[in-house]
This record gives structure tokens, C-alpha cells and sequence, in this order.
């Protein structure tokens, strides 16, 4: 699987498929570029349909819903847009007489919502909304399967006012969990690119991670921050006495007002910027101060230079087109083969610097699961 851009490489990748597919179609799809993807997974008894959780990923769509990272529930996506959902996985699930798990993937743009696929089982997401939701939904889906209707498993009374810091009491994992939680749970992918050298570590359609993690907070920032940390992502603090450098380089698409903010807040914290020359201007034109550092092909020194000699602490880069990706690509191997935090779109790049800024609010506290 593999997004084309140009006609240039369409006939690439033809070329490809076909020694791959033989006699089998190629199939081509419209791609939606700048969309949110969503993750819904639903219980249904054939009459009553249940929205166990609605999650909404990091990166955008495009990237293998395996390997972004997602929000539990959704964090950015308006009340209407969340209610749409549930209204259009109902009425699927019952027009396709589904009976136990049911897994639909949208994609939300300008708001509208695009249909992507709808699985009438159990997808990978389940563990983490079983987790996420305190609520045995793969349990509940065989009983479905078995005949039990959904009333033998009640709604749980809503969690109300109840905070993070408190005792909340595990309910009955029996029971479907109330969507309305007070809380945030992220799941992050864990990549195994640290065991293949040579390998490309930006992101695509082709899923590549081998496992995930899961962050637990009242707010979305502090439980993205957590899932970092178990997944092993060190995001950097200044130092005293020396500059603490973020690399950024950013595509024309990325340019945006997100990305504004994304500089504004790591520039707050106390970090310096470092951008290659169409980032700095962009970065220029809204007021954000930021050293200018060649491409590689540009002349030395480089950026590489600087992350082979330890000058950044966090890379920040999302590209496009097979040229642009070749040129960047040593960026992502040094930045993986030193340990140095990176982040290959823009959407997982502001969700890491509002991680870094709510670091800032005090400790992290750790709830035990078992009460």
C-alpha cells in the first residue's frame, strides 16, 4: 500500500504491484489529505447497539491506524461531529445486522464524515478500549454472539464529578461503561526501527509497529506525555547554562496556524528553534525567532552535523514527495540511531509540545488500576 502523488509515480508503483499481485486488480483510491481519522468500536445484540469508544488519532489520516496514536475519548473533535458518529455507526450496525463487536474507521474533514471501512468483528483497538473504559467488551461481545441480549449488561451509572486523584471505584467490568468519562486515555505505538537499521521511520499506510503503550490522565496533554514516556520517548527540558535546540522543518501543507502554536509553546518553554530556510520564513513571518541551518545538500554544515554533534535535543520534520523524503531521510536514521525524540507530522508534533507545556504543571500522578 503506498500514496502517489504524481503520475511519475503512479507508474513506479504499477510497475511494482504488478510483479507482487500477478493476476489480481490494483486498487486505487481518492485520498483525503489533512483529515482526522477516527476508530469506533460498537457492541450490537442485532436491535440495541452500544458506542463502547470513540477514538480519535493523532496523525492524520493516511497513516496506518496501527501505528498512530490515538485519544480515548475524542480531544479535539466538536460535540456535533462525536454525536454524527454514534447516529451513523447505529444505524450501520443494524442495517448490517451486526450481533457482538463491531469496528468502523471515519475520517472527519471540514465537517464532514467519510466512511473508510467497517469490520463486523473485533479490531485491534479492543484491548485499549477494554482498558480504557473499565469495561469487558470482548467478554460482553460473546455473550452478544451467544444470544444474551444487551439489557443483561445495564449502562454504568455515570462517573459524575468524580477526579483523577480520587478513589474511583472499579465497577463491575460487566457492566457498559458511560462514554462521558473524566479522564483521558492515550494509546502510542511502539516502533521497531532501533532493530533495523537502514530502515525508513517516517510514517505511512503500511502499518509497522510491533506494539503500544497506554497514558492515563484527566487532561489530553498529561496522558499523551505519559504514553511517551512508556513508550520510551525522552521529550527534552532547557538546560541551565546552555541552549536546548528543537529542529523544525516542516512541509508547505503544514504551514499553519497549528504549527504556529506548536513554535509558540516550545519557544515559551524555553527551547530554541532551529528550522531549515522555507520553515524559518514561515516561522519569520508570524514572529517566532529561529536560527536558519542548511539541508544536506545545501552545504556544510548541516543539520545532520548538528544532530551527529548532539546540538538538538528534538526533531520535528514532515515531508512529501519521493525527493523531499530521500533528502530527509538521513535526518530520521541519525535522529533514531542517537536516541534524539522525533515526530514525522505535524498533528503528533503539537500534541508533543502541549505534552512538554503540561509537564510544567506539576508531578505526575499514578493511579493503581486495582482501586
Amino acid at each position: 500500500m503506498e500514496i502517489v502523488r504524481d503520475m511519475g509515480q503512479l507508474e513506479r508503483y504499477i510497475k511494482e504491484a504488478v510483479v507482487v499481485s500477478g493476476d489480481s486488480p490494483v486498487l486505487l483510491d481518492s485520498y483525503l489529505a489533512g483529515a482526522v481519522e477516527c476508530d469506533v468500536d460498537a457492541l450490537c445484540d442485532g436491535t440495541t447497539v452500544h458506542v463502547a469508544g470513540i477514538m480519535q488519532h493523532i496523525e492524520e489520516a493516511g497513516v496506518h491506524s496501527g501505528d498512530s496514536a490515538c485519544s480515548l475519548p475524542p480531544y479535539s473533535l466538536s460535540s456535533e461531529i462525536i454525536e454524527e458518529l454514534k447516529r451513523q455507526t447505529q444505524a450501520l450496525a443494524l442495517a448490517l445486522g451486526v450481533v457482538g463487536l463491531m469496528n468502523i474507521q471515519f475520517a472527519v474533514k471540514d465537517g464532514e464524515i467519510y466512511l473508510i471501512e467497517v469490520n463486523p468483528r473485533a479490531s485491534r483497538t479492543v484491548p485499549f478500549v477494554a482498558k480504557a473504559t473499565d469495561s469487558a467488551i470482548a467478554s460482553i461481545a460473546a455473550r452478544l454472539m451467544a444470544g444474551e441480549p444487551m439489557e443483561n449488561f445495564p449502562l454504568r451509572a455515570p462517573y459524575g464529578e468524580a477526579s483523577y486523584e480520587q478513589s474511583v471505584p472499579i465497577a463491575d467490568p460487566m457492566t457498559l461503561a458511560d462514554p462521558d468519562m473524566p479522564w483521558y486515555s492515550v494509546k502510542e505505538a511502539v516502533m521497531p526501527f532501533a532493530r533495523f537499521p537502514g530502515v525508513d521511520t517516517i510514517l505511512g499506510p503500511e502499518m509497522r509497529s510491533t506494539g503500544e503503550v497506554m497514558g492515563w490522565d484527566q487532561s489530553f496533554a498529561r496522558a499523551f506525555l505519559k504514553a511517551q514516556m512508556g513508550a520510551g520517548m525522552d521529550l527534552p527540558r532547557p538546560k541551565p547554562g546552555q541552549d536546548t535546540r528543537v529542529f523544525i522543518s516542516i512541509k508547505d501543507a503544514d504551514k499553519t496556524e497549528q504549527m504556529v502554536e506548536t513554535a509558540q509553546i516550545l519557544v515559551g518553554l524555553g527551547l530554541a528553534l532551529v528550522a531549515t530556510r522555507g520553515t524559518a520564513a514561515f516561522l519569520s513571518e508570524h514572529k517566532i525567532n529561529c536560527d536558519v541551518v542548511n539541508k544536506m545538500y545545501e552545504g556544510r554544515p548541516n543539520i545532520v552535523d548538528m544532530l551527529k554533534n548532539e546540538e538538538i535535543s528534538l526533531v520535528m520534520n514532515t515531508t512529501e514527495g519521493a525527493q523531499a523524503v530521500e533528502d530527509s531521510r538521513d535526518i530520521r536514521a541519525v535522529a533514531l540511531f542517537d536516541k534524539i525524540p522525533y515526530y514525522t507530522t505535524a498533528a503528533a508534533s503539537y500534541a508533543a509540545a502541549l505534552a512538554m507545556q503540561a509537564r510544567e504543571e506539576g508531578a505526575l500522578n499514578v493511579k493503581s488500576l486495582q482501586g
